[in-house]
């Protein structure tokens, strides 16, 4: 899996000018095909709109886009979103937003490190195994580990250079997929940074989670039903216990039934549908909810259904999503204490992390790897509010179904004994599902307010770090602000202090500059230390 000494050298002779290409000359937009609708048009305007304004992209000779997500406005304005390579090698923190008024004239930009950074004119002396040898390092847990070093061009800390970012992937404990993503300097082999190269959320439970509920499945022909979901057009499988990292999208085989009639809704159920059915009903919830309230159409928005795994490896207790085979995957619990995986929110959360891998990318590292968990808690607790379930009823309280009480909280994080309720400059160095809390914080204090609070039978009381009365104006409205912060505004190294300027932006599109809802936002940073 190590390139070998002719193809290392191929690569780097295609990037020997890699040092002095960043803040390069302007060059040519990419021929576009002839627009047919508004998208097309907006992105073929982009591409022009960069190579007319080079200096404000940071874009030169050798440089080219490759389209990620496109938002379009009821007015007509458009946030066309990039990645950036040089000489084909993906530029690490080089992506960029668009932002164009309805005419398709230039309004703003987001950009992401790479932007703003000097670059050098020298060509290293690339070595491949100290990539592949590092990251081997990095993952001692990892049985049968493989290695997959690839060249790239590193500017996420603000200094370009050619680097190996190496995937290490292998098998966990349980039959998990487990693995670490280290990037090394191509030059010294010196390590940059090194972060999990799968999103994961850890729980136990004691129930199945959402009781008697109706489903969506697809008839066979010649009678019995699927597990297949025709208006989204997700399938829910049963993994047959099949380690995860060696799953695939045709893996598994899909739940079938002769009655349409599901599970026996018993912890620790002998019936594999059990599960299931918990898992299926989830994954529409968290369509709908993206769907119904933000207008996204499928994890992408490309109005694809995902794979849903349950019965993932043995005693697995936990639950992740794979951009790899676009899939959940759910595990059995240790097979004593914790059943399932598949509550709402846990669910939400997991496939939250692919809604942002396809659009901001925020990197699982510092502090745009707390923002990344915090997004997926907020979106898994606003699942889980979306879907007004009689048992799984809505809450700030994340995981508190698979882990009683709670995995985390939102009104005051620290009582976890691990997250921060404030922002200082050392939370970027801790663990990124601690760090999440300064996000989670926010929005609370967004949404509900300072102090005491009764929601659902749940109380709730919430300081501020710098003393402050803070007045909520809903989870909903907020919600809608930090979703289209994400999409629009935010880039894969958003900073907290990034996140307040990325949901003032968003509060002042939806709601308008001096808002309550713009008030909020800017009040509530202010309560968790970001200003």
């Amino acid at each position: 899996m190590i390139p070998t000494s002719s193809s290392r050298r191929a690569r780097v002779a295609a990037a020997v000018a890699v040092v002095a290409a960043l803040a390069g000359a302007t060059v040519p937009a990419a021929t576009a095909s002839a627009a047919t609708g508004p998208r097309e048009a907006a992105i073929s305007q982009a591409r022009a709109n960069v190579a007319h304004n080079a200096a404000v992209f940071g874009f030169g000779t050798g440089q080219d886009l490759v389209l990620k997500d496109v938002v379009l406005d009821a007015d007509g304005a458009s946030h066309v979103r990039f990645d950036r390579t040089y000489q084909g090698l993906p530029v690490v923190g080089g992506d960029l937003v668009v932002h164009q008024d309805a005419k398709g004239r230039l309004k703003d930009s987001s950009r992401a490190a790479a932007h703003d950074a000097a670059v050098k004119s020298t060509v290293p002396k690339v070595t491949a195994q100290s990539g592949a040898a590092g990251a081997l390092a990095a993952a001692p847990g990892v049985k049968d580990a493989v290695s997959t070093p690839e060249l790239v061009v590193w500017a996420a800390d603000g200094t370009p250079r050619l680097a190996w970012r190496t995937t290490v992937e292998g098998t966990g404990e349980h039959g998990q997929p487990a693995g670490k993503v280290v990037v090394t300097d191509a030059t010294t082999g010196e390590q940059i940074e090194s972060y999990d190269a799968e999103h994961q959320a850890t729980g136990t439970g004691n129930s199945e989670y959402t009781g008697k509920i109706t489903i969506d499945t697809t008839a066979k022909t010649g009678g019995g039903y699927t597990l297949t979901d025709p208006v989204r057009g997700h399938v829910t499988k049963d993994a047959n216990n099949l380690s995860a990292s060696s799953l695939k999208a045709t893996s598994g085989t899909p739940f079938s039934s002769t009655t349409n009639v599901w599970g026996d809704g018993r912890k620790f159920s002998t019936d594999r549908s059990t599960a299931a059915v918990d898992a299926h009903a989830n994954t529409a919830w968290t369509y709908d909810y993206y769907k119904n309230v933000h207008g996204r159409n499928g994890i992408k928005n490309d109005g694809k259904g995902a794979t849903v795994f349950v019965h993932v490896g043995t005693n697995w207790d936990n639950a992740q999503w794979s951009d790899t085979c676009f899939c959940m995957m759910t595990g059995d619990g240790d097979g004593t204490t914790d059943p399932e995986q598949v509550d709402l929110d846990t669910m939400g959360h997991e496939m939250t992390h692919g809604v942002t891998s396809a659009t901001a990318n925020l990197r699982y590292s510092g502090e745009s790897g707390g923002l990344n968990e915090a997004t997926s808690d907020i979106f898994g607790t606003m699942v889980e509010w979306y879907a007004d379930n009689s048992i799984d009823t809505g809450d700030y309280l994340f995981s508190d179904q698979s882990t009683p009480p709670w995995l985390r909280r939102f009104d005051k994080p620290s009582l976890d004994g691990r997250s921060a309720d404030c922002w200082s400059s050392s939370v970027g160095k801790l663990d990124v599902h601690n760090s999440s809390g300064v996000g989670n914080h926010w929005f609370y204090l967004a949404s509900e307010g300072s102090g005491s609070k009764t929601i659902n039978g749940v109380t709730y009381n919430s300081p501020t770090c710098n003393g402050s009365t803070v007045a909520g104006v809903g989870h909903d409205k907020i919600a809608k602000i930090w979703y289209r912060a994400l999409t629009v505004y935010m880039t894969s190294t958003t900073t907290y202090k990034g996140a307040r300027t990325a949901s003032l932006n968003a509060a002042r599109d939806l709601y308008g500059a001096g808002s309550a809802e713009y008030n909020a936002v800017a009040a509530a940073w202010s309560g968790v230390n970001v200003s």
